[in-house]
């Protein structure tokens, strides 16, 4: 059987161009309205500021005093992220369980009634007022409430998380496997049994993972929400830029990579438990 000679041209460079060049013409006003000159960073001017900067990083900050500031500071952004999603846990929960098709015993008979469909809504609704405000903004907020001080950071994270977590559990649990719920439900399981016994059982590793996986975002934010005022790593962190302590300021980047990639770590053990 004779071979074919192989194609000179990509039979697809076309439509490859053609989207590229609508993906172009579509990014440059985006880049025109945003200002968006990269070479101004390859100016003299620029590069030498820049280079100074990043010498001043060198060496590290190692001093006992200061190290222990870092690990009080660094404890108290795990504890803020930790307790703030803790607190959004609170809000989630209840709003994925509430807001899930479903578990709704109306729905079964194949339309939900009136009343727990407005609920649902307004449910819903509630969950995207929290997520759409940055927990950067509550935090502005709660400082001028409550004062400075991880309270403040605390609270934040819990509002914004809240809304997050609440839809995406809603999600979750709306994409698992609605046959054994429907089937407990409509043998008279309560909506809770249900979910304990159908529903928690197959999006277990799901709902755990993408936990994990805000926690981590937590702290991110935690150190963000710091700069301020609402304390942690972040505030310390605003702290040392401002005096231009550059060795300071390497050592907290270092101490937060480390935050960072032991929540992954911590995220990676719990996936593999629950698989």
């Amino acid at each position: 059987m004779p071979l074919t000679a192989p194609a000179l041209r990509d039979p697809a460079w076309w439509p490859r161009v053609f989207w590229s060049l609508a993906a172009l013409a579509l990014l440059w006003p985006l880049l025109v309205a945003t200002e968006f000159k990269p070479w101004l960073l390859f100016e003299p001017a620029t590069l030498a500021v820049a280079g100074r900067f990043a010498a001043s990083f060198f060496p590290p900050a190692l001093g006992a005093e200061f190290l222990v500031l870092v690990a009080r500071e660094a404890w108290r952004t795990v504890a803020i992220a930790t307790a703030g999603i803790s607190l959004a846990l609170l809000i989630a929960v209840p709003a994925a369980l509430l807001a899930a098709r479903a578990l709704s015993v109306s729905a079964l008979s194949g339309r939900m009634a009136a009343l727990p469909f407005v609920l649902r809504q307004l449910l819903r609704w509630l969950l995207i007022v929290l997520r759409s405000v940055p927990e950067l903004v509550w935090a502005l907020v709660f400082v001028r409430v409550v004062g400075l001080g991880p309270t403040a950071g605390v609270l934040a994270i819990a509002l914004t998380y809240g809304g997050m977590l609440g839809k995406v559990y809603g999600e979750i649990l709306e994409s698992g496997d609605a046959g054994a719920t429907e089937a407990l439900l409509r043998n008279g399981s309560t909506r809770l049994q249900a979910f304990s016994y159908a529903l928690l059982p197959a999006c277990a590793a799901e709902l755990v993972s993408y936990t994990v996986y805000r926690w981590e975002c937590a702290i991110r934010s935690s150190v963000v929400l710091g700069f301020v005022g609402a304390g942690g790593l972040g505030q310390q962190l605003d702290n040392s830029l401002k005096m231009f302590a550059g060795g300071e300021v390497a050592t907290m980047l270092l101490v937060f990579v480390a935050l960072v990639a032991l929540a992954d770590a911590v995220s990676a053990r719990l996936r593999a438990a629950l698989e």
